[in-house]
């Protein structure tokens, strides 16, 4: 009874909730959602003017308000107050673009039906989308293919509308493409609701052709292979197996026969099993007696500042301190993270009886000293080098994809002589970010969520004050010829620095 009647609420709250997205809002209204968002920014954001002054962003937002004079769905809304959020150059601060939700039938048929933009993985170039992978074979397109336009509108315009919405932590140009090329398609659906058709206009080798994309049903054998890869393994749990793209979030792999290159890529600094992933790789790295270690953290938006400390216990071969103490904007800020947003009724009891716990963890975690209210992080203490820390020579790869915690990564062995950098500009800054945990605000009428980092986190280095991202020592950068001919120019650079190493010896 009582999951009867969880489900009949959870129907009734999807239906009053996309009833709420089709209404429009009086413009009075909207103002109002302006300035809420206005001053909870004021009030929770730590470096609020970090990249634009309180003068400038003021007027963006008093411009906006004049602009509203009729009335907008929460849709429409939201790309008008996005672009003003993204002004302020804090990649973790953004809107929730407000998207249709799915009844729990709707969501029961849809995992039948297999996806239809995500199983391409696409380039950007300035306004020009690419196909740069088909993992499916999907309609026998070719890697390289150019999206013209995506049911008679130009992917030119969709890079235009979307890429207003987003920006990379300060100055820098290189996150962007990357950010677009992983999101366009969720702003789309965001934007038309899940389509089970779509028109795609395709230049390739010079011949424009239409190609038309549906949503397939999954066959028996596809469905039971999902089963089997969401089962999880030893391995699978130690590399932080991803079934959705049946891949590992880490891998470990040396990259010539006599073990001389230890290799490791991180896609997503996830923390999930990370201890027991890097205790084994570096112990097979030290009985291997390698001499060099490239560090992929390309396309790796972040994640977890304990795993890459632990990380970076296995890189330094003395005492370190990975980040400063970290800021917030007051004591009572980590309060505020909407502990009960979201909760079914029988959640909402539960969390009751967990929030003194909560409310007394949060509190003994920040402490004021000169005037500026800290929050304590495991990360700003001095740790110890781990017991097989690598002594040999390290390389990174990097990207405009290299963003949060991977920023702070390179920054940190980039001031600290740890490692050579290779390959783009990262997405994330040199000198810190706004993140680690979020105060989850709601604009009152338009009811849009606006999630506001809390914690200003800074590597612990002399800052380079350039607001932009940590800069390669070895720049290069990868085309979509790289990609389509499943070349990889970065790791390639850093075979040929190896090279020409007057010898290579082991440990």
């Amino acid at each position: 009874m009582l999951f009867l009647l969880l489900l009949f609420t959870s129907c009734i709250s999807v239906r009053k909730d996309n009833e709420q997205k089709s209404v429009c809002i009086p413009p009075e209204k909207l103002k109002l959602d302006v300035d809420f968002a206005r001053s909870r920014l004021r009030e929770l954001h730590p470096q609020l003017y970090w990249y634009i002054s309180e003068k400038e962003l003021n007027r963006k937002f008093d411009s906006l308000k004049n602009t509203l004079d009729a009335p907008l769905t929460p849709l429409e809304f939201y790309f008008k107050l996005q672009p003003v959020i993204a002004d302020i150059r804090e990649a973790h601060l953004s809107l929730r673009i407000p998207m249709k939700k799915l009844t729990r039938r709707e969501e029961k048929s849809m995992e039948n039906r297999k996806a239809m933009f995500s199983r391409f993985e696409y380039y950007v170039e300035g306004s020009h989308l690419y196909i740069a992978r088909n993992k499916d074979s999907v309609e026998n397109i070719r890697p390289g293919t150019e999206i013209l336009a995506i049911n008679n509108i130009p992917a030119s315009a969709y890079l235009k509308r979307y890429g207003r919405l987003v920006n990379s932590d300060g100055f820098n140009t290189t996150f962007q493409p990357y950010f677009l090329k992983d999101w366009l398609f969720y702003f789309y659906v965001a934007e038309n609701g899940y389509q089970d058709r779509a028109k795609l206009e395709t230049l390739y080798q010079g011949k424009i052709k239409n190609v038309y994309l549906k949503r397939e049903t999954k066959s028996i054998a596809e469905i039971q292979k999902e089963k089997e890869l969401k089962k999880r393994t030893q391995e699978r749990k130690i590399n932080d197996y991803v079934a959705f793209n049946d891949s590992y979030n880490r891998n470990f792999s040396f990259l010539d026969a006599d073990s001389t290159i230890a290799y490791i890529k991180v896609k997503s600094f996830s923390q999930t099993f990370a201890s027991a992933f890097y205790r084994e790789a570096f112990q097979e790295i030290k009985a291997a007696e390698a001499s060099y270690l490239i560090i992929d953290i390309r396309n790796n938006y972040g994640g977890s500042l304990e795993e890459i400390n632990t990380l970076y216990t296995y890189l330094s071969t003395e005492p370190f301190t990975l980040i400063k103490p970290s800021q917030v904007a007051s004591g009572t800020a980590p309060l505020k993270t909407g502990y009960f947003r979201k909760s079914t009724p029988l959640e909402y009891a539960a969390k009751i009886f967990t929030y003194p716990a909560f409310f007394f963890g949060q509190v003994f975690s920040t402490y004021k000293k000169d005037g500026i209210t800290y929050y304590r992080i495991r990360a700003d203490k001095t740790s110890a080098p781990a017991k097989d820390a690598f002594t040999g020579k390290i390389f990174v790869l990097m990207n405009g994809g290299s963003f949060s915690a991977s920023s702070i990564l390179a920054a940190k062995l980039k001031y600290d002589k740890k490692a050579v950098l290779v390959g783009e500009e990262t997405g994330g800054a040199n000198d810190g970010t706004v993140a680690g945990f979020y105060s989850y605000q709601q604009l009152p009428h338009s009811r849009i969520d606006l999630p506001i980092g809390l914690v200003w986190v800074q590597p612990n280095i002399a800052f380079t004050h350039t607001q932009k991202g940590v800069l390669p020592d070895i720049p290069v950068k990868e085309t979509l010829e790289d990609i389509t001919g499943k070349k990889d120019p970065q790791l390639e650079r850093v075979l040929d620095e190896i090279k020409k190493e007057p010898t290579i010896q082991k440990q």
